[in-house]
């Protein structure tokens, strides 16, 4: 699903967040979103979960103007979209299999489709042995990518990563990305905010850089290309 900004701007009081942002993606690209503390990655992921709306300009995802969907529609917008948190918010009172379940017990799935989808979420993430364990019993890595098997249960078409790594050590880090990756590799438009820029240079993916809200570096992107 394609990603487009349109001279996005986002004000709180007097202070713009993001200011005249402009890039596109492809449907199906990989991109990681970088920059300082306070930059406005937070805020651009807000606004594509439509937590936010633009103050001014355009945001397009999927053909359609999110500036224009009503509230009440929000909730089937976000249907298309699967987020992994830095602290990854798993329950602990319920098994890894129960944490994966819930998107789909919300949304009214049967329990037969529930059953294959949490399934094939914990075996593409290396959890399916593990998926009547309690998270408190799970490593911390572990834990993330029962994270992201929640994120990805519902075959979202956009995954969004807030900081994915942000707990974990370098070898677990670039497992991690390397899990973003293989969702990429299906056609799933992926969008990883990470300080890690270490990391993030080793995966020969488009880096968008913010500053002070506004967008420094953009890489490359066939949308982008005349």
């Amino acid at each position: 699903m394609e990603v487009q900004f349109n001279r996005v701007t986002k004000r709180f009081g007097d202070r713009d967040a993001l200011k005249d942002l402009s890039f596109s993606m492809a449907s199906g690209e990989m991109a990681f979103l970088t920059g300082h503390s306070g930059a406005g990655k937070s805020t651009l992921l807000r606004l594509l979960l439509c937590l936010d709306r633009p103050t001014s300009g355009e945001l397009v995802v999927g053909g359609r103007a999110v500036n224009a969907i009503s509230n009440r529609k929000i909730a089937h917008y976000r249907r298309d979209f699967g987020v992994v948190f830095q602290d990854h918010q798993l329950l602990f009172d319920r098994s890894v299999f129960n944490n994966v379940a819930l998107p789909l017990e919300i949304a009214g799935f049967s329990q037969r489709d529930i059953d294959r989808r949490v399934r094939a979420a914990l075996d593409k993430v290396g959890l399916l042995d593990r998926e009547k364990a309690l998270p408190e019993s799970l490593s911390g890595g572990e834990q993330q990518r029962v994270g992201i098997a929640r994120a990805v249960v519902a075959r979202p078409k956009i995954l969004i990563a807030d900081e994915p790594t942000g707990n974990l050590d370098p070898q677990l880090s670039a497992e991690i990305m390397g899990l973003f990756t293989a969702f990429n590799s299906v056609g799933v438009t992926v969008i990883v905010a990470s300080h890690d820029l270490a990391l993030i240079s080793r995966m020969s993916q488009r880096i968008l850089t913010l500053k002070n809200g506004q967008l420094i570096t953009r890489g490359e992107s066939q949308a982008d290309t005349p």
